[in-house]
C-alpha cells in the first residue's frame, strides 16, 4: 500500500468536507475547494477523519492513490491556512506594480510585461530598500497568496519565467527562498 495514500486526512472541527458523487468539497474559514474523484479511487470519512482507498493493486492505481490524498491534504491546509509564494526582484531599474487586476513588470525588456492576475488569487507588489550592499537602490517584492496551492505554485513559476535570475550579476525574478550561485565572469588581459 501507498505509503502517502494509506495516511489518514485529519482536518479541525472548523472544516466542513462533503463528499458526493465522486467530488469532494472541502470549506473552511478562507475559501471553498473541490476534487473530482479519477475512476477506482474513493474517499471514506469517518469521524472526523478521510481515508482515501483503491479499488485496484495496478501501477497506475497505487500512483492515483497517493496523488489523491496529497491533493485533499493540500485542499484541507489551503482553506484553513492558505498558501504563499514570495518573489523578489532583483536589478538596476527592474519593478513590480500592481494595478487593478494586473500585475506590471518592469524587466529591462524594450516594453513592460503586464500579466493578468487568476481570479482567486491576491498579489501585492511593494519596494522595499536593498538589503545587501552598500547601494541604496529598491528592490521589488511580490507576494503571492491563494487558498490553491497548484494555482498560486504555477502563477509564481510564470512571473519567475518573464525573467529567470541570471548567474552573472543574479538580476531577475527568484524565490525567496532560492539560492543563485554566481559565476565569475571572462578575466581581462593586459
Amino acid at each position: 500500500m501507498s505509503r502517502i495514500g494509506k495516511a489518514p486526512i485529519k482536518f479541525d472541527p472548523s472544516v466542513k468536507v462533503d463528499v458526493k458523487d465522486n467530488t469532494v468539497h472541502v470549506k473552511g474559514k478562507l475559501g471553498e475547494l473541490s476534487y473530482h474523484l479519477l475512476p477506482g479511487i474513493s474517499v471514506e470519512l469517518e469521524d472526523g477523519v478521510l481515508n482515501v482507498k483503491r479499488s485496484e493493486e495496478t501501477k497506475s492505481q497505487r500512483a492515483l492513490h497517493g496523488l489523491t490524498r496529497a491533493l485533499i491534504q493540500n485542499m484541507v491546509t489551503g482553506v484553513t491556512e492558505g498558501y504563499q509564494k514570495t518573489l523578489n526582484v532583483i536589478g538596476t531599474g527592474y519593478s513590480a506594480e500592481r494595478t487593478g487586476p494586473w500585475l506590471k513588470l518592469a524587466l529591462g525588456h524594450s516594453h513592460d510585461i503586464v500579466m493578468q492576475i487568476p481570479e482567486g488569487l491576491t498579489v501585492e507588489a511593494e519596494a522595499v530598500p536593498r538589503s545587501k550592499g552598500t547601494r541604496s537602490d529598491l528592490q521589488s517584492i511580490i507576494r503571492i497568496k491563494g487558498i490553491d496551492k497548484q494555482l498560486v505554485g504555477h502563477f509564481a513559476a510564470e512571473v519567475r519565467s518573464c525573467r529567470p535570475p541570471e548567474n552573472y550579476k543574479g538580476k531577475g525574478v527568484r524565490y525567496e527562498d532560492e539560492h543563485v550561485t554566481i559565476k565569475a565572469g571572462k578575466a581581462g588581459t593586459k
